[in-house]
């Protein structure tokens, strides 16, 4: 006979249940980078996902398409590759890591262009 502790199976299932969201901070950088995108003309809708273990930005080019990049929070790998990441329309991560900011720099160079 199994008998539960009922304070312990309480407190594993609120944490099992909890979601992940992104910070006010996060959410800066990541529209401050998407308000200067939309500016040059590049990316047009973005989409907002929270989930059980993972918080999901995505960015569209036209609104009726799938995403042409995803930004994605997941804490479970903080310790592992970075809890941030930068996942292309085919499924590359094109970047990894625990700075949110430094993530966001593989951007950048996507926005300069040569003007003659």
């Amino acid at each position: 006979m199994i008998i539960y502790n009922n304070f312990n199976y309480k407190r594993n299932v609120e944490e099992d249940n909890k979601k992940i969201f992104f910070s006010r901070e996060e959410l800066n950088l990541i529209l401050r980078l998407y308000g200067r995108f939309v500016a040059a003309g590049q990316w047009r809708d973005y989409g907002i996902s929270v989930l059980k273990n993972v918080s999901i930005f995505s960015i569209y080019k036209h609104t009726a398409e799938c995403p042409i990049y995803i930004i994605e929070k997941k804490p479970s790998l903080f310790k592992k590759n970075g809890m941030y990441s930068i996942i292309a329309m085919d499924g590359r991560i094109l970047k990894r890591g625990n700075d949110l900011s430094n993530v966001l720099n593989v951007f950048n160079s996507k926005l300069l262009k040569v003007v003659s």
